[in-house]
Order: C-alpha cells, then structure tokens, then sequence
C-alpha cells in the first residue's frame, strides 16, 4: 500500500480504495475513489483527515448528495453548526443552506440577498468558537466562472518579515457580524442578529491547533484592532489582508458539477470570484459548516 501524497510535486498516491492528487502547492488535494453518501469506513475517515491536515483544501469529485447525506457525511467530522444570518421571512436557514445567486423568485441576479462570500473571509470569525471546516456542494453551476479562491494564511505568515511578526505578536482583532455586514455593503445587521453574535475577539496571529503553525486570523469579519487607533488598526489590518491575497498564497479552484469541497476556516481565507455572468447563469451550492475550538486567549 502506497503513502499518501503530502507534497504537490507527487502526482498520485493511493491509500486503500481512495486515490489522492494534489493540486497546488498552496492548497488542495483531488480524492476520488469514494462515495460520500456511504457511510466511511474507519481507515478512509482517517486518510481523509491526514489529507486535510496536508492539503487544508479536500476536492471529492463527482458527487451526487441530496441535502440528508451532505448533512451525513459532514456529521462524521463533527458538530453542524447553525447560522446567524435571518432569511427573508426573518428565520434562520437550515443547518444544510444553499448559498446560490437567486432571487427571491428564484432567478438569477447580480445582487443576491447576501454578498459576502464574495469578500476575503474565514468563515463564523466572529463566532466566540469559530467553525473548524466548512463544506460546499456544487449543485447547479454557470458554464464557466464562478470560482472559489483560497488563501493560505500560514504561508502569508510565514513570508512577512521578523519586525513585523514581532510588531502583531499579542495583539486581538474584534470581530462581528455586524462588522461583517458592514464591511460588505450588505443589508445591516438586525438587532436580533447582533444579539445572537455579539461582537468577540481572538488573536490576530493564531494558533494552527493540529499543525502548531503561525497563521493570519483575519478577513472581512474583522472590526478594529484592541487597544489601538481604530484608522490605524484597520489600515494594519487591510494591509496584512492585501499580503495575504497576494497570487503566491492562494489556489483558485474551478468548480464541476458533483464537486464536494472540505477547507479548514483555521489556516485560510476563502472568497467566491463574481467572473461569470451572475444575472445570466445560477451558481447554486449546499453548504454546511462545522463547529470548532477556541482560539487561545
């Protein structure tokens, strides 16, 4: 039995039925050989999450779920986790929601209900426990375009220089939905929302819990940086943002019909890219996220 692949310059490993294909050196590994809506066996959970721990991006394609086994599927990983947003009929989405491009009717639009995807974030930041992994289902897609990017905010750490990792050694970043909603051009935050995610703070250089590495905590759902001058702390703040999305840090996937894609939210910014025409084509995706661990204090 072959190893599985933890480098890009590997072209394929197999490890029992699942075979692995890295697919950048930044993020992402293409596994195929398994059905998700099967329940997994022991040995393939487990390659799996080796696979995510290397790879932080997992790409199984050719995939056909109904909303009951993405909901299975994920379970096997941890606990779903609800969503603070408020739909238009004021109640929450389901914890398997479909995040697409449609109107109220159910058509395409250039200006969805909500557009935050489309910023640099990690998902649920301003979560007091953030979410661990965050899983996307493609479901109906435009003929080309519609991209998700991802950023490896580790390796954006890694590459600043010593004075500056020592400059935001110990400073927390406030984050919120409200910030979020703000920062987005969105709709405001309702009072009810801000109720049930008021603003908390984490460390702006986090912790990898498995890894140990030094990672950017970052992204749209930022506020201001605790304890100093808010311009000041937003320019830092929108700074590190710009060096993190540089080209070198990030993995631009391209989406199929069937694709289910896994990311870890602890080490990497993600955002959909609006490159196709979104009052043509739907973009239609099942969404589920699992809950994580708290940043240390």
């Amino acid at each position: 039995m072959a190893t599985m692949a933890t480098s890009a310059a590997i072209d394929l490993a197999v490890r029992g039925t699942l075979a692995f294909r890295p697919l950048s050196a930044v993020a992402g590994v293409e596994i195929t050989g398994i059905d998700l809506a099967e329940p997994l066996a022991p040995e393939n959970r487990e390659a799996i999450l080796a696979a995510f721990l290397a790879h932080h991006v997992l790409v199984f394609r050719g995939q056909h779920l109904s909303t009951e086994r993405q909901a299975a599927f994920t379970l096997q990983f941890g606990e779903l986790e609800d969503h603070v947003i408020r739909l238009g009929d004021g109640k929450p989405p389901p914890l398997v929601h479909v995040v697409s491009n449609l109107d109220e009717h159910g058509k395409p639009t250039a200006k969805p209900y909500s557009s935050g995807n489309y910023f640099w974030h990690t998902d649920k930041s301003y979560h007091a426990i953030p979410s661990y992994a965050t899983l996307l289902h493609a479901v109906d897609l435009p003929p080309e375009g519609g991209d998700t990017q991802f950023a490896n905010t580790a390796m954006a750490y890694a590459a600043l220089p010593e004075e500056t990792k020592q400059r935001l050694a110990g400073l927390r970043v406030v984050h919120s939905w409200e910030a979020s909603r703000l920062n987005t051009g969105n709709r405001p935050a309702t009072e009810d929302e801000k109720r049930d995610r008021p603003p908390v703070n984490h460390p702006l250089v986090r912790t990898h819990p498995e890894s140990g590495e030094k990672v950017l905590y970052i992204g749209t759902h930022t506020s201001h940086i605790e304890g100093m001058d808010r311009t000041e702390g937003r320019a830092l703040l929108a700074e590190l943002l710009a060096h993190a999305s540089q080209p070198q840090f990030i993995y631009t996937h391209q989406w199929r019909e069937g694709d289910l894609v896994m990311w870890d939210n602890r080490c990497l910014l993600h955002r959909a890219v609006a490159n196709y025409e979104m009052a043509k084509h739907k973009r239609v995706l099942h969404r589920t996220v699992i809950r994580g661990t708290a940043p240390p204090v």
